[in-house]
């Protein structure tokens, strides 16, 4: 009989279980509350396990659960992809019976053992019924209850996908519809649910953006993950206008304007996050294009060393930000987590002796204690005119989301000048070129050389995966080419490699940043007075010790956080 935990006085949870939900909650994956409200209707539920209750509730997502149960039990976690094309053929059962439990045989093991992929190992008759029916033993692996209901299909059924059995649903959709009927379709079950399942999976793998794309025959879907777009099973075209309208619907767009672009929020929350999804859409030649950036606010971590500063990087970046006044940029593309360097900045200088105001559009994060204002042009709220607001607000530190014109530039400078430390973005590839980016806008480089105190250019490269990346000897022409003996003492030179596996198939987790800074020092400012290229201004800034972009993404590469080839990617270095 297996152990148990009594939960006060309702049903007993197996100590198993109690092992799967203290693992989630220590790595932040479910929340506290979430679990002893959990646990309350658990003890009034008449069967089943927590760990299903809670994946059912949305409280926890199925790759958690499945990676909770692989530590916990020790039991290898495997993908539907890797399972084999067809199912074993000595094996005969009730496929209803698989449905039901979420359990699918997947091939014969060593010593004659059958593999059995389990979405809730908790779950302890399936196994039991399973092994008496075969009359063998099993090999258990643990997988997404999504991915196996897949995968049952696919081995039992007609081939569909949980997609496929919805798209079924829906009856004589066209392409092109009224308003009210698209916004009664938009409403319907089928729909709702399909949308629905497009966020989960983009939740489950970690995707910072949904694309929803229409062409002339189809309807793409594409998940940006880790910073890299990959094509995902989407609707047929002919579900396009329903699937883009309830889109638009749960952003509270107008579902009739289809000539103009469109920008909106939402709010949900899935497998136990509190997703905010900002919206945007275009009219493109054969429908609306829409994109969709999910911001999970409670994961976000305001770290430096998350973020990837190193600590003489660190110590540096601090100094300057923690000077009175002045101006602080951070610069680099779009996506590059500017907007999140400045929000950790902020952070670390958030006391309750300092009024911190921001300019912001969108606000992405609330920061507690922090002044934040949305700006919204079509009442004539940009950053100028907030600006000139804020600054007879008393503020000690302003943050504004982007220097975008030179009047907001010359407000900035002006602060800066009247005893306030400002923190803003630019879109430039490097440090030296914000300035010659902010010259080139109209601002005076007396100005500039008097406000500037530093600025931080930066990229994200994607992080590997600790587990299962592969250390390999550098060969000795890319050592010599990109100089990797600067970085380390080590002999021989190691470089690493993304592995594989069922959790994580790409061999990336998560992105952090490489980056450059660049202090102003007295020799930088009389060059910038003197109106000096971005190439001189670098050249000058590496002989006082800066190192760039590209130095610091080799350096990361030979400690094992990244690889050399997403350096180059995000450099374009050859």
């Amino acid at each position: 009989m297996a152990a148990v935990a009594q939960t006060g006085g309702g049903q007993a949870v197996p100590t198993a279980e109690v092992r799967v939900c203290q693992w989630l909650v220590e790595r932040g994956r479910l929340k506290e509350g979430d679990l002893v409200r959990a646990r309350r209707l658990y003890e009034e539920t008449p069967d089943g396990t927590l760990s299903a209750l809670l994946a059912r509730l949305g409280l926890v997502s199925e790759r958690d659960l499945a990676e909770a149960w692989s530590a916990q039990l020790d039991v290898p976690q495997l993908s539907a992809r890797e399972a084999p094309e067809l199912p074993p053929a000595d094996v005969d059962v009730s496929v209803r019976f698989l449905r039901q439990h979420h359990v699918v045989p997947i091939q014969t093991g060593e010593g004659g053992a059958l593999g059995l992929l389990v979405a809730d190992p908790g779950d302890a008759y399936p196994v039991d019924a399973m092994r008496l029916a075969c009359g063998r033993p099993l090999a258990l692996h643990v997988g997404l209850r999504s991915e196996i209901d897949d995968l049952i299909e696919r081995y039992y059924g007609q081939g569909r996908s949980a997609m496929g059995t919805i798209v079924e649903n829906m009856d004589g959709v066209s392409a092109e519809e009224d308003v009210e009927h698209l916004r009664d379709l938009a409403s319907e079950a089928p729909v709702i649910r399909l949308v629905n399942l497009i966020i989960q999976r983009a939740v489950e793998q970690r995707a910072s953006d949904i694309h929803i794309e229409p062409f002339e025959n189809r309807l793409k879907v594409r998940y940006r993950i880790d910073g890299v777009l990959h094509e995902v099973e989407a609707p047929p075209a002919s579900s396009t206008s329903a699937v883009i309208s309830r889109v638009k619907i749960m952003a509270r767009l107008n579902i009739a304007e289809r000539r103009l672009p469109q920008d909106g929020r939402i709010m949900l929350r899935v497998q136990g996050k509190e997703l905010d999804l900002r919206v945007s859409t275009v009219p493109t030649s054969f429908g609306e294009s829409v994109v969709m950036r999910i911001l999970d606010r409670e994961s976000v971590v305001f770290d430096f060393s998350t973020l990837g500063f190193t600590d003489a990087f660190r110590q540096r970046f601090i100094e300057v930000l923690k000077r009175p006044h002045g101006i602080l940029l951070v610069t680099g593309p779009t996506g590059s987590g500017k907007t999140t360097t400045l929000y950790t900045a902020l952070s670390s200088i958030n006391t309750a002796d300092v009024k911190i105001i921001t300019v912001e559009d969108p606000v992405e994060y609330q920061l507690e204690g922090i002044n934040q204002i949305q700006v919204k042009p079509s009442i004539g709220l940009d950053f100028a005119g907030a600006l000139r607001s804020i600054v007879r607000q008393d503020p000690d530190v302003i943050m504004i989301g982007e220097m975008r014109d030179l009047e907001t530039c010359r407000i900035a400078i002006q602060s800066a000048l009247t005893g306030h430390l400002v923190l803003s973005t630019l879109h430039t590839n490097s440090s030296a070129g914000g300035i010659t980016r902010l010259l080139d806008m109209g601002v005076e480089d007396y100005l500039l050389g008097s406000t500037v105190n530093g600025i931080l250019a930066q990229r994200l490269v994607r992080r590997l995966d600790p587990d299962t990346a592969i250390a390999y000897e550098a060969p000795p022409e890319v050592v010599e080419e990109f100089g990797l003996e600067r970085f380390t003492d080590e002999r021989p030179i190691r470089l690493w490699k993304p592995g594989q596996s069922a959790a994580n198939p790409t061999g990336y987790r998560g992105r952090h940043a490489i980056m450059e800074f660049l202090p102003m020092s007295d020799a930088l400012r009389r060059l910038v007075m003197q109106r000096a290229g971005a190439s001189e201004i670098e050249r000058a800034a590496r002989e006082e010790g800066m190192r760039t972009m590209f130095e610091d993404g080799l350096a990361k590469a030979v400690a094992g956080q990244t690889t050399i080839e997403e350096v180059l990617r995000v450099t374009q270095e050859d």
